[in-house]
């Protein structure tokens, strides 16, 4: 893996991001901590993404994260917390992350609310110097065939801290039928050194963040009790949004809709990266919400990458899974009545939609 070698021992710093899910919607505490216990109730969610398949690569990325909404809690924002786990330099290279998220909520109006939030959390990246070939093991005709007299550093490990911090602006109508949500973050604040080597330093590259999007419900709710498909009665819902991510001189752009109708998701995004070499991906999603009780879903989520042209070309794209469980009716703190300062005037907990998240 001589490339792999290059990369870590080079003085040059290369631009590149963390990995970065096409279901971010899908994730939102990966992106903006500011998004934990945006909704009242308990979320799990689960993500795997499997890129460039079709490479000699391991580019996996798995995240799991779980927040909780609770009007009582001081500060009536929400806890959380988080597992990331995704190799990189050529697969050679494991990354860890354990972290814990809180969150603000500000009551501003009736139907617009601010959240903010943090991340702290703790960061491992793990290497295993023996998937190294270096240039003293060729043989310019058989290859790979001789003993190295590269002795390789002693620490395989680093642990350091990583601090994120955002904030959200959300608003809706008196019927709940619209919800917008404007949000900024940035991670990695500290630039901590990941580098292996004690002679050399490696700062993180701060990730800035910027999201938007909207819900639109069209069509009114029923008013049955019954968490079954109300038939063609049952609204159509439009989700479209935005996503723009600056790290390390390198600059992407998602953007798209989903909608959802009888508890059924089709979605459609366009990726691109406006730095650089440009690479342009087309993503399609499939999902389903599976109602299994009145206050109780599971959702899962497929979506596939496609290149349309630039350098991804031929990687065969990516596959991405999500799974999330959601409990809207759990409050630990004081029971399970909201508190008045987050309902309308209409007395209905209008701050509370959006089932995209």
């Amino acid at each position: 893996m001589i490339i792999g070698f290059c990369y870590i021992f080079s003085a040059q710093r290369v631009a590149g991001q963390d990995p970065l899910f096409t279901q971010f919607y899908s994730a939102p505490l990966y992106y903006n901590p500011a998004f934990t216990g945006i909704s009242s109730g308990l979320r799990a969610r689960f993500n795997y993404r499997n890129q460039w398949p079709t490479l000699p690569v391991d580019y996996r990325a798995y995240y799991f994260s779980a927040d909780l909404g609770d009007r009582n809690l001081p500060g009536s924002g929400g806890i959380g917390l988080m597992v990331n786990s995704d190799n990189d330099g050529v697969g050679f290279i494991h990354n860890l992350e354990l972290g814990l998220n809180l969150a603000v909520r500000i009551p501003i109006s009736s139907f617009l609310i601010a959240q903010v939030g943090v991340k702290a959390s703790f960061k491992q990246k793990s290497i295993n110097w023996d998937d190294f070939v270096v240039t003293d093991q060729l043989n310019e005709k058989y290859g790979n065939i001789y003993q190295t007299a590269f002795t390789h550093p002693d620490e395989n490990k680093k642990t350091f801290p990583d601090f994120a911090a955002g904030g959200i602006l959300r608003t809706t109508n008196e019927s709940g039928s619209f919800t917008g949500t404007l949000g900024f973050s940035v991670d990695h604040m500290f630039q901590p050194d990941e580098s292996f080597l004690q002679t050399a330093s490696s700062p993180l590259p701060k990730k800035w963040i910027g999201h938007a999007d909207a819900v639109f419900q069209l069509g009114e709710k029923s008013s049955s009790s019954s968490f079954s498909s109300n038939g063609f009665a049952d609204p159509l819902k439009l989700n479209p949004a935005l996503l723009f991510i600056s790290q390390n001189n390198f600059n992407t752009l998602e953007i798209g809709m989903n909608l959802m109708k009888f508890n059924v998701y089709l979605g459609g995004w366009y990726k691109t990266t406006v730095t650089g070499a440009v690479s342009n991906i087309f993503a399609l999603l499939v999902g389903y919400n599976y109602r299994i009780a009145e206050n109780t879903s599971v959702r899962f989520m497929y979506s596939y990458d496609i290149p349309i042209s630039g350098a991804m070309m031929g990687t065969g794209g990516a596959h991405e899974i999500s799974i999330v469980l959601e409990f809207s009716n759990i409050q630990i703190f004081g029971g399970n009545s909201t508190p008045s300062r987050y309902r309308s005037r209409s007395g209905n907990e209008t701050m509370e939609c959006s089932d995209f998240y």
